[in-house]
């Protein structure tokens, strides 16, 4: 509210319940945007902040308390706790909105409301805004701009708060610790979603009930598929295991990844990718510190990773011109991170007018390179067929560099083949 002007109103409707089949709901989670200002988990709820109102600058809408309803469905906050709970200066019931929420617009010159989002709503105020139209001869203004929310809230959500960087280390030590139960677990035989199964339990045993994300767990040629969540074949002997896996913590989410042989033990051909994998993690790590800006890890991982690859003989030529021609996307097509936090790809800008945006202390983001060779070029020997392997963790930019919430979890190739025999 201390950024918008006194003259205008922001409006945020909580996500609706999402059905999964037939009259089965899936499990409620609130959109982010609002639950990062509200901290109010019920759907059918909207927020409203007017700066500079003298009866109440924040008014939250939500359903109010009714027994029978809570008898099938939960508790429920009602108006008394939307003020005593969560903090709202003042409540009304849902079912009021369209008789409430107009007199907010009125006289207003701006709404902060993100148009798109939730399209029935969109149209919802749409005609809120055209019946204050129908009473301008009764001196009423409607709002004559509509801006976007996000640019002011996803700002503030990309530095985090010491509460917010409290939860994102609690969710990646949560998650580490699964991903090194899962490593102990391995077998030759296994079926990708028992080791899933491991990592769900592992979380929900911690406390995070939620996973951030679908769970990838890849074994062999399903390592070299990016977003592969089918999680149903058989884990062989000689190939690689990549998991892809982080859990939801108070709204916070942790993504880690890494690559570990099903057998306990990297081959020749497999260390040697993994060992380039690495290095050029590290080396993209220590890009993140105040002062430099988004893409440098991202342009240090690519100079360690076509290097890495001309010398083991699958790219040929300079590294200058293989970096010139992105001859090293045949192998690694995709970024080296993106921003982390509510949103497993958390939101913020990656560039302010066309400049790449520079590191703070506070700001969050991965750091996964990796590199895929299936079996379907010819090109290659296949000895390097089907090495799918990617290595992420979860960083925070600190006052004087940075600080890796992920490090619990093994990545030095000795250390991942100890923990396995352990």
């Amino acid at each position: 509210m201390e950024m918008m002007e006194p003259d205008a109103v922001a409006i945020l409707p909580a996500a609706p319940m999402r059905i999964r089949n037939r009259d089965v709901e899936h499990s409620y989670r609130a959109d982010s945007d609002f639950y990062y200002l509200t901290g109010f988990p019920e759907p059918e709820a909207v927020a409203v902040m007017v700066p500079g109102r003298e009866q109440a600058e924040y008014i939250l809408f939500c359903r109010e308390r009714d027994e029978a309803t809570e008898t099938w469905t939960g508790r429920m906050a009602g108006q008394d706790g939307a003020v005593s709970d969560y903090a709202a200066d003042d409540s009304f019931p849902i079912d009021d909105i369209d008789d409430i929420l107009p007199g907010l617009l009125e006289n207003k010159q701006r709404v902060y409301y993100t148009m798109g989002t939730h399209p029935d709503f969109d149209q919802r105020l749409i005609g809120w805004v055209n019946r204050l139209r129908k009473q301008s001869r009764m001196g009423i203004h409607t709002p004559g701009e509509f801006v976007s929310l996000d640019h002011l809230l996803h700002d503030m959500r990309l530095v985090k708060s010491s509460h917010e960087i409290k939860a994102m280390r609690n969710a990646a030590q949560i998650s580490a610790k699964a991903h090194c139960l899962a490593m102990q677990a391995c077998q030759p035989g296994m079926y990708e979603y028992q080791l899933e199964a491991t990592i769900l339990h592992s979380f929900m045993q911690q406390g995070a009930r939620e996973t951030a994300y679908s769970s990838i767990v890849g074994g062999g040629e399903n390592g070299c598929v990016l977003h592969y969540t089918e999680n149903k074949d058989k884990l062989k002997a000689n190939e690689l295991l990549l998991i892809d896996a982080g859990a939801e913590f108070d709204y916070y989410a942790a993504d880690i990844t890494r690559t570990f042989p099903i057998n306990g033990k990297y081959s020749r051909a497999q260390r040697a990718i993994y060992e380039i994998v690495l290095d050029a993690q590290l080396a993209a790590i220590e890009q993140i510190k105040p002062g430099n800006h988004w893409n440098e890890p991202h342009e240090r991982a690519v100079d360690v990773i076509t290097d890495g690859l001309i010398k083991i003989g699958l790219l040929s030529g300079s590294k200058k011109k293989a970096i010139a021609k992105e001859s090293y996307k045949q192998f690694y097509m995709h970024r080296t991170g993106h921003w982390l936090g509510m949103d497993v790809h958390d939101v913020g800008d990656y560039k302010i007018e066309d400049e790449w945006r520079m590191f703070e202390p506070g700001m969050t983001l991965t750091v996964e390179p990796g590199i895929y060779i299936n079996n379907r070029d010819s090109k290659v020997a296949k000895k390097w067929h089907n090495i799918g392997i990617r290595i992420e963790d979860d960083v925070l930019v600190t006052k004087t560099g940075h600080e890796v919430l992920s490090h619990g979890v093994p990545k030095q190739p000795d250390e991942v083949e100890a923990i396995m025999a352990s």
